[in-house]
């Protein structure tokens, strides 16, 4: 900046500052720097003005966030170039009016004018955000008549539209279709992957990135990381984040909000921490990922606390911060927090709810027992239930034992989605667990009649850089045998030690024995006896589940924990439970 305020001295002492040439460079210097009033003082004063420097004030203004000052610009210009349309689709699409740039360039078309590739790229970022995939092939047929498909912008634009979109497979296509790749191409398809749940390729393609000669970015990371967190792969998630630090990028904010959300996931709360305290300037987005931390681990209380240090340091909490909030309040059975919480978000900060929202406070009064509360907010909100809202409910149900509502709610969930085979699975549990066999059976018919298969009890976790995945009394690891033996040891020593095997959790209709055989194969107990095995003393044990822990293997834990003094950490589908010398973390509350 001094420097451009040298020659731009040196220009008016020489004479030169009304020629046009110069005086348009002169605006473009200061808009580069975001001196908006420099630039808008310069051009009023300018002698002769052209298209080009009207196109210059148009950037500036975008560039500074003041779109509404560059509309008006561009609508008082009395001509206009190419150059002019490509500055405003681009700058519109910025700001996510997404709308308003398809409409300008729809009428840019008309007109005559060509797009550039920014504009192209603009427009199909705008698709993509929209979620139009027709609008986003018309686009794609306009690219392939100007002779821009092979154009790493607009390839890398139009591969990002499709995937977006949900059109994995096409963006993929067009991608190896681009006779070069760079960085952006790479992160492309590397993103897409991740949004699209294809989280082990995601780490697939990071690998061959590197191969092929090309380094990772800021934008490589947060989608590898946030692969990490799905795959739950401890060792693989420390290794990135090690070359991410290695590659200078380890404090961008939005590569520590990956962080903090990869360390939760994979049950190192203490990590996130970490990640986060280290961060010298964390922003809305990653408070939010910390507070979601402390709640997916029961810390409600260290995430109220946490709330209140984002007030004060004057942070403005979003949507999304309280979707977190209501959360940890939900899985800490902090009703009334929770309910000041929601309060607060409406009345103080004026947000409107989501259906998420919605969702949380439903668990929420549920899980403390207030079901017709719950029942009136679902009827009464401002936005559509939908199958989600209406099956948190229902495990509220089974939780306390309702089952006229848990039918009705049910019903309800059903005529949503009739293939949700998680609704028949929680209704054909409560009726087990009131020993109503017949109600079992007719749910099981329903179930056979529409052709909706339970989802398997799938566990699995990272030994040595090696996943080892358990299936609900499978017998397909190479260790089974040896897991079994060790099981029916375990089991013996729990017993001894006061365990009782809960049949009661065993929701089908056979005796004692063979449903104590059926609770000791759980997948979640095949995998903590294997790492069991596998494992040095005192190494802390980490399992995920694909489905929630049942109250038998709950009870088993805390007896595992305390006999072989482990630290055991189960993530299921709805949250963490650390077991340790005997207790969980949730407090039995989940």
């Amino acid at each position: 900046m001094p420097l451009g305020k040298q020659l731009h001295s040196l220009i008016i002492t020489s004479g030169c500052s009304s020629d046009r040439f110069i005086s348009n460079h002169l605006l473009n210097l200061y808009s580069k720097f975001g001196d908006l009033q420099t630039v808008v003082t310069l051009f009023d004063r300018m002698p002769k003005r052209n298209t080009m420097s009207c196109n210059i004030m148009i950037k500036a203004y975008f560039q500074n966030g003041d779109f509404e000052s560059a509309y008006r610009f561009f609508n008082e210009m009395s001509e206009r170039n190419v150059a002019t349309w490509n500055a405003m689709v681009t700058g519109l699409t910025q700001f996510e009016m997404n709308e308003e740039a398809m409409l300008l360039f729809s009428e840019m078309n008309d007109l005559g004018f060509m797009p550039d590739e920014y504009s192209l790229g603009s427009i199909l970022r705008a698709c993509a955000h929209l979620g139009v995939l027709l609008a986003g092939m018309q686009v794609h047929a306009y690219v392939m008549k100007c002779g821009f498909v092979f154009n790493l912008v607009v390839g890398s634009s139009l591969a990002h539209m499709y995937m977006k979109t949900g059109s994995m497979q096409e963006g993929e296509k067009i991608i190896k279709s681009m006779p070069i790749h760079n960085v952006v191409a790479w992160n492309t398809l590397i993103a897409g992957k991740a949004q699209n749940g294809y989280a082990e390729e995601v780490v697939n393609h990071y690998c061959l990135m590197k191969m092929a000669g090309f380094r990772p970015d800021k934008i490589t990371f947060v989608s590898v990381i946030s692969a990490c967190s799905e795959l739950a792969t401890l060792g693989q998630g420390k290794q990135i984040h090690t070359e991410a630090i290695k590659s200078g990028v380890s404090s961008v904010v939005a590569v520590v909000s990956s962080l903090v959300s990869m360390y939760s996931k994979c049950g190192c709360l203490e990590d996130s921490v970490k990640a986060f305290s280290e961060c010298k300037e964390p922003d809305v987005v990653l408070w939010s990922s910390m507070i979601a931390a402390y709640g997916f681990h029961g810390q409600g209380q260290e995430a109220i606390r946490l709330f209140h240090q984002m007030e004060q340091e004057k942070l403005q909490a979003n949507e999304v911060t309280f979707l977190s909030m209501l959360y940890a309040c939900s899985h800490s059975g902090l009703k009334d927090k929770g309910l000041e919480f929601f309060s607060l978000m409406v009345d103080v900060y004026g947000l409107k709810p989501w259906l998420e929202h919605y969702t949380c406070m439903v668990d929420l009064l549920g899980r403390s027992g207030c079901l017709e509360e719950a029942v009136a907010m679902i009827r009464d909100m401002p936005v559509r239930a939908d199958a989600i809202i209406w099956k948190t409910l229902l495990s509220a149900c089974k939780i306390h034992k309702n089952i006229e509502m848990a039918r009705k709610i049910a019903e309800e969930v059903l005529r949503i989605d009739p293939q949700d085979s998680a609704s028949y699975v929680l209704l054909s549990n409560i009726h087990a667990a009131a020993k109503s066999w017949q109600d079992v059976s007719e749910v099981r018919k329903a179930m056979r009649d529409r052709r909706v298969k339970k989802e398997p009890g799938i566990s699995w976790l990272e030994l040595k850089n090696q996943v080892h995945q358990f299936s609900t009394g499978g017998k397909s690891h190479p260790m089974s045998v040896e897991i079994e033996l060790y099981l029916e040891e375990l089991t013996s020593e729990m017993k001894f030690h006061g365990y009782v095997p809960d049949t009661a959790s065993v929701l089908h209709d056979m005796d004692n024995e063979e449903k104590e055989y059926n609770l000791a194969h759980h997948s979640e107990k095949l995998a903590i006896a294997f790492a069991l095995m596998n494992t040095q003393e005192g190494v802390p044990i980490r399992v995920m589940k694909n489905l929630r822990v049942c109250s038998d293997c709950h009870v088993a834990f805390k007896f595992i924990s305390k006999i072989k003094n482990r630290e055991i950490i189960v993530r299921d589908s709805s949250r963490f439970h650390h077991f340790k010398n005997g207790t969980c973390s949730c407090g039995d509350y989940w």
